[in-house]
């Protein structure tokens, strides 16, 4: 009796933790286009000579940006239930 009660309940979480995962997987993908932007603004700046030290320190910033999103990519967080 118990399981069909608590089969609506795990179906709901279930959809939720697909949305989170969705959600997570868009994350990813906003990080790793925003390190590489975070790259290349930081080198036009630093190669060009216009703010040579800020430049070096977009590049810096996105290479650890990059190097974070990874390490999330390599080990999300767990969605489900099981």
């Amino acid at each position: 009796m118990s399981l069909w009660i608590l089969s609506p309940l795990v179906d709901f979480a279930n959809i939720i933790a697909g949305h989170l995962g969705e959600i997570w997987a868009f994350l990813l993908f906003v990080g790793r286009i925003s390190s590489v932007i975070v790259v290349l603004v930081g080198a036009i700046l630093w190669l060009t000579e216009v703010n040579s030290s800020r430049g070096k320190q977009l590049v810096l910033s996105g290479i650890l940006l990059t190097v974070v999103v990874q390490y999330f990519a390599m080990y999300p967080p767990v969605f489900g239930l099981g």
